[in-house]
Parts: C-alpha cells; sequence; structure tokens
C-alpha cells in the first residue's frame, strides 16, 4: 500500500511538471523564430557560412562535448566487452589483388578527404563526426586487405587523450576569458578572419573544434574495429 501511494504521489509531482512546463510553450506561435534568429546572425556571431555547423560546435558546443563523451563511453564499452587476455588476429589469407592494391592506392586520399571533411566543416556540410568515421573506414580498409596491419595502439591512445583534453582546454579558455564554457574568443575577441568569411580561416574556433573531433572520432572508431577484428588465442 505504501509503496503504491509513492508512486502515485511520484506520477503526480511529475505530471505537475510537464503541464507548468507545456504552459509556458508558445503554442500557436511562429516556430521559427529560434532558428531565424540563427539564420539572421550566424555569420556576424560565429564567422561560419554553414548554419548547422555553427549550431553544433558554437551555440550548443556543450551538448556536442556530450556526444564525444558518450562516444568514448561507447568505445570503452565495446574494449571492455571484447576483452581477452591475450587477442590477436586470427585471419591468415589477405585480400585480393584488387583490394589490396585499391587499398595502398586509396587509403592517402581517403585520410586526406576525412580531413577535409572536418577542417572544412564550417564552409560546407561536413564535420568532425563524419570527418572522423572516413578516416576509420582507412584503416577498415587495411585490416581488410592486409593480414598482418594492425593500428599504432600507443599512439592512437595518447592522440585520442590529447584531443580529449583540447576540447575541454579550448572551452576553459572561453571561460577565463568570456566568463562561459566555449566562448568563442577566436572570434569574438580576436576578430581573427572577419573579412574572410566563407573562407578557410574563417569561422573563429569552429575549425579547431572540428579538427579535435575529427581526430577523436576516428581514432576511437578505429580502436572499436581493432577489437571487433582480433580473437582470443591460447598461451
Amino acid at each position: 500500500m505504501l509503496k503504491r501511494a509513492l508512486a502515485i504521489i511520484t506520477l503526480l509531482i511529475i505530471g505537475y511538471w510537464l503541464a507548468q512546463g507545456l504552459a509556458g510553450v508558445p503554442f500557436g506561435e511562429d516556430k521559427m523564430l529560434v532558428g531565424q534568429y540563427y539564420l539572421d546572425h550566424v555569420k556576424e556571431q560565429t564567422g561560419a557560412v554553414n548554419a548547422v555547423t555553427a549550431v553544433v560546435v558554437n551555440y550548443r558546443g556543450f551538448d556536442t562535448l556530450g556526444e564525444v563523451t558518450v562516444l568514448f563511453i561507447a568505445s570503452t564499452g565495446v574494449g571492455a566487452l571484447l576483452w581477452r587476455r591475450r587477442k590477436e588476429r586470427t585471419a591468415r589469407t589477405e585480400g585480393s589483388i584488387v583490394l589490396t592494391t585499391g587499398t595502398r592506392l586509396l587509403v592517402p586520399f581517403v585520410m586526406l578527404f576525412g580531413a577535409y571533411i572536418f577542417i572544412h566543416g564550417h564552409l560546407t556540410p561536413g564535420g568532425g563526426f563524419p570527418g572522423g568515421a572516413t578516416i576509420a573506414t582507412a584503416f577498415l580498409l587495411l585490416y581488410m586487405a592486409f593480414v598482418q596491419y594492425e593500428i599504432p595502439h600507443k599512439a592512437f591512445e595518447k592522440v585520442e587523450g590529447a584531443v580529449g583534453v583540447s576540447y575541454v582546454l579550448v572551452g576553459l579558455i572561453g571561460l577565463a576569458i568570456g566568463g562561459y564554457f566555449l566562448y568563442d574568443w577566436i572570434w569574438q575577441d580576436w576578430g581573427f578572419g572577419t573579412e574572410n568569411i566563407g573562407r578557410l580561416l574563417s569561422g573563429g574556433f569552429i575549425p579547431i573544434i572540428y579538427t579535435i573531433i575529427g581526430l577523436k572520432v576516428g581514432t576511437e572508431l578505429s580502436g572499436i574495429i581493432d577489437n571487433m577484428l582480433k580473437e582470443e588465442v591460447s598461451e
């Protein structure tokens, strides 16, 4: 009886909070008020041409940091679930001549294209997540084509840790200078690229953040690939 009463009271409290929240929603008004503000002010406030990028990295950059953290936790979870005392690649046959030759030729261009995606994210559709995923596909090709290939684990771990700290550091610098986390001190204070809106050297710290995210996503997804392609072997 007591549990039922507590459940009813909890539901009533939650229902009251929901009702209070819905009461403040401006039903019947223009839904584009916020979106139109971004579209009208994105260039002058962020220096980015791509409004989607400005929203993801600048206006709601703290949320994007949370998404990167979720990916890190997922990567750690995969590593924990697939962990064994000793794991090695058990493939015995290399890929076909088409796959191996194509991999040798294409891997540098795939990585270059992934870097292009996140470096130009403030100008064109793209960004850190798709750019990092593209780079990870290059390492997947290497695993598929060559039996003995493994990613350089120590280097990847160092890069992953460094870029994660760099994201937080950029945000803390903004907190110290502008008073809130991820304040765009490069754009707002230095005005760097003000006269170059629409060019590569513009967008404030957005290209820096997207480069950090691209490297973070690329190394984490490559680590997941490495874990999933190895099997436990006997001592």
